[in-house]
């Protein structure tokens, strides 16, 4: 199964030529089986360089990674890379990278921006 829908592919790509802004993320990657996170904004015009929020170790980190790279990542049990279904994003990046610094792990950055989101909105947490 490819890591992008047909829909994110577009909106990171849209994303890619307004390159410099400040993006909500689009899509959520992890490991299964041990350490990595991925938050991306952007997708370059080839179609591999993505540009967006990482942790494989402590700190998280904007940068660019490889979208080809993750695809193609064996990890153990034969398992791989996965995009997260559930994700859906409520803030730009920077509150991400935010709340990732200060608690040190992208997951509870989601974690604590996604009951911040669901209270603006007056849904229980």
């Amino acid at each position: 199964m490819p890591l992008l829908a047909p829909d994110q592919r577009e909106q990171l790509l849209a994303n890619g030529r307004r390159s410099g802004r400040d993006h909500v993320p689009v899509v959520k990657f992890f490991n299964p089986v041990g350490i990595g996170t991925w938050l991306a904004t952007e997708l370059d015009a080839d179609g591999d360089i993505m540009f967006g929020l990482t942790q494989l170790n402590d700190p998280p980190e904007l940068g660019s990674f490889s979208l080809e790279e993750l695809a193609t990542l064996e990890l153990p049990f034969d398992m791989h890379i996965e995009r997260d279904f559930f994700f859906t994003a409520a803030y730009p990046l920077s509150a991400y990278a935010e709340a990732a610094r200060r608690t040190g792990s992208i997951t509870t950055a989601i974690r604590i921006l996604s009951n911040g989101a669901r209270a603006e909105r007056g849904e229980g947490a």
